[in-house]
């Protein structure tokens, strides 16, 4: 079941925001039954009509690939009159473009009518990677390469450039190939600004294992079969990509415990005796360490024997008593501090009663 506004949008009917309108007036009926409540959720295959007329089906998803030339929006519809990528590409369906670039910028740009595939494309979880040709002015200094790569606080939080390559160097002008994985507004012309670079040229000629090849500015393509479950497929991006806070975390999201780091704070400036104690001496004392090494427990067994001293009561017969801390040491043969707390041990422990 899928929300009637989706459907109506996969279909070509209205954008979904047009889409919530036809329904909120009263002008859909969806299998006879007028809707009128936004968020119903209806069958993929369910008859639509809009204003008495039937709504065709969905027609087949579609992925194109356009070389974006500069002054095109990439948008579906413009305000203002100017051309977009949609008109651009003149397709019979409804198509939209998967995220979007400049209107001053060119190159590679995804367009399909499949929302599902769309959202996988884009999301950051999938990792796909945005590489970019940048034709730049200014002074081109190796503290502007490491500071692109180290991160350019923006308003959307810390941009910054998986690798940075210097393909030309001149006074003129510099020619960049970054690569990021992220896609907001603008990205490399301001992080680029934000160096003292001027970006003059930006062409996206890569997003993840898509390229944008030999197509000249306005040509376009379909995608293969290959290509379309390539983008769709997720890819984890490398941990040191991502930052040492990337590095620290990534132990937590593939369900390993992260390791504990002392704090001399928290620990009281040194270590307690307990956390420095031996573990065989705490047993030959008559204790088991349980969870953290600061909690020290009396074993069931031991708890029972000592009652049974104090009570009086000798151990059954036909039985041992029960195990003492010496029984605890399984080395075959332990170091001497062991073995002479071993004997002081079994030199404190009470003695059988006579039977």
């Amino acid at each position: 079941m899928i929300r009637l506004q989706k459907v109506m949008a996969d279909r070509g009917v209205a954008s979904r925001r047009h889409a919530e309108e036809l329904i909120s007036g009263g002008r859909v009926r969806v299998d006879g039954e007028l809707i009128t409540t936004l968020g119903t959720r209806v069958a993929e295959d369910a008859r639509i009509e809009v204003d008495g007329r039937p709504v065709a089906a969905a027609p087949a998803h579609r992925y194109v690939l356009l070389n974006k030339p500069v002054g095109v929006v990439s948008t579906a519809q413009d305000e203002r009159g100017r051309r977009t990528v949609v008109d651009h590409v003149g397709a019979r369906e409804r198509l939209y473009p998967v995220g979007r670039l400049d209107t001053d910028s060119e190159g590679l740009l995804l367009l399909t009518n499949d929302g599902a595939w769309a959202e996988r494309v884009l999301h950051p979880r999938y990792g796909h990677e945005r590489e970019y040709d940048a034709w730049v002015e200014g002074d081109l200094t190796a503290e502007a390469l490491a500071r692109l790569q180290r991160g350019i606080p923006l308003e959307e939080g810390i941009a910054r450039a998986v690798r940075v390559t210097v393909r030309s160097r001149s006074r003129g002008g510099s020619r960049l190939s970054l690569v990021l994985l992220t896609g907001w507004k603008r990205q490399v012309r301001r992080m680029c600004l934000a160096v003292g670079l001027k970006v003059t040229r930006l062409v996206r000629v890569r997003m993840g294992p898509l390229e944008l090849g030999k197509l000249r500015p306005g040509e376009f393509r379909d995608l293969t079969k290959k290509e379309i479950d390539a983008m769709a497929a997720p890819i984890r991006p490398a941990i040191a990509a991502a930052g040492p806070a990337a590095a620290r975390g990534s132990r937590s999201r593939v369900g390993l415990p992260a390791p504990r780091v002392p704090d001399r704070r928290r620990d009281g400036g040194v270590p307690s005796t307990l956390a420095r104690e031996n573990p065989a001496r705490r047993v030959a004392r008559g204790g088991v360490a349980t969870g953290s090494p600061r909690r020290l427990q009396r074993s069931p067994a031991l708890r029972e024997r000592d009652a049974r001293a104090a009570a009086g009561i000798a151990a059954r017969p036909g039985r041992r008593a029960a195990a003492g801390p010496a029984a605890r040491i399984t080395s075959a043969r332990p170091p001497q501090w062991q073995r002479s707390t071993r004997a002081a041990a079994q030199r404190a422990a009470p003695r059988r009663a006579p039977r």
